[in-house]
């Protein structure tokens, strides 16, 4: 979550732009937590300016977080988590695959102006009654974040999202607020704000709504962190038989997005099988590649691991009697897989339980690259 801006002498607050999905989203999350401060992430662009000297910032996605993890009361909200942390690292991944085919992921050409870095922007988050502007607390926090090194935030954007204001409001325009009507008698309001190191305190910004399709769109999320149920019975059907599992999310040469890979190896095999699920799975079926193995050591970088065994493997058509279908996991394909290949099965459990070769313990979660 990296993001420096750079600003003339001549303005300290860049100018604003909000994709229309993103208002959408907004006014979604805070209609579904009425009563409780609910807020969420925000992804986008910053493309420095070339004529007027003052930079702009894009918000393109709107991030949740963990539903499991949230704290939500009547005037608190606290929130950032792995989940959120895993969703923008998905899309900075997918942005940097386009950026490279400068094709976003609808496959639109990605302008000149957007090969810039996906990043993290700030935070929007909802407030009681008709606090439009950020609180005393929301002012430590803010100091807080962008103090620290380690986050590496020069900046934070903070919209603070009202409801309940009357619907005539809808109508308003405002130097750095905009309305939304909720389809009754009331509208949303997003009043938006706008802090850095050298101020030191909370700016009015401007925001300009532009429709979606006049500004670049990010990934659709995986499988893997939507789904996360399902994620979770497939990681443990893999681990309780024993396999050595690995999540790597790879650019195999498809339409974007990115697919989530698992690599799958079992003690005293000579193959591996390279498992690819698009983000989509288990709605679209899985497909395999098959690459001679010969062990891997505990030092080694798991990305270039699978980047050999992807320059190795060869293509695994699906056996003849196997069909997939949603009811079905992942397990299922492997040994479906393994006695077509004729790859070494685990040996069946003895008396005290215990297989009678040793195990390799599963590693189900998503491999980031340093």
């Amino acid at each position: 979550m990296i993001g420096r801006l750079k600003k003339s002498n001549k303005s300290s607050v860049p100018n604003l732009v909000i994709a229309q999905r993103v208002v959408d989203k907004m006014a979604t999350a805070a209609k579904h937590f009425l009563q409780d401060e609910t807020g969420e992430a925000m992804v986008g662009l910053i493309v420095q300016g070339t004529h007027t000297g003052v930079d702009t910032l894009y918000v393109l996605d709107t991030i949740a977080p963990d539903e499991t993890a949230v704290v939500r009361e009547w005037a608190t909200f606290q929130q950032g988590d792995e989940h959120q942390d895993d969703l923008i690292y998905w899309l900075q991944e997918n942005w940097h695959v386009q950026r490279q085919k400068k094709r976003d992921s609808q496959g639109k050409p990605v302008l000149a102006k957007w090969d810039v870095p996906l990043r993290y922007l700030g935070d929007w988050h909802k407030q009681p009654g008709f606090m439009v502007q950020p609180s005393g607390g929301d002012l430590m926090t803010a100091r807080g974040w962008i103090d620290d090194k380690d986050n590496g935030m020069d900046f934070l954007l903070a919209p603070i999202v009202t409801l309940g204001h009357p619907a005539t409001a809808a109508s308003e325009t405002g130097g750095n607020f905009i309305t939304v009507s909720q389809g009754d008698d009331t509208a949303m309001r997003v009043d938006f704000w706008y802090i850095d190191r050298h101020s030191r305190d909370f700016h009015p910004i401007i925001p300009s709504v532009y429709p979606d399709d006049q500004l670049p769109t990010v990934s659709a999320y995986p499988w893997h962190l939507v789904n996360e149920a399902r994620f979770k019975a497939e990681s443990e059907l893999l681990e309780k038989d024993g396999l050595f599992t690995s999540l790597i999310l790879w650019d195999t040469g498809n339409a974007p997005p990115l697919d989530v890979c698992f690599l799958t190896a079992r003690v005293g095999a000579d193959k591996v099988l390279l498992l690819v699920t698009p983000y989509n799975y288990p709605t679209k079926a899985p497909h395999a590649r098959v690459a001679p193995f010969k062990g891997i050591k505990p030092d080694e970088d798991i990305y270039k691991v699978f980047g050999d065994l992807w320059k190795q493997s060869q293509p695994v058509k699906d056996p003849p009697d196997w069909t997939w279908s949603e009811g079905r996991h992942l397990i299922d394909y492997i040994f479906a897989l393994e006695e077509s290949l004729g790859i070494k099965h685990t040996p069946p459990p003895s008396a005290d339980g215990a297989t009678s070769e040793q195990s390799v313990e599963a590693e189900p979660t998503p491999e980031k690259k340093s």
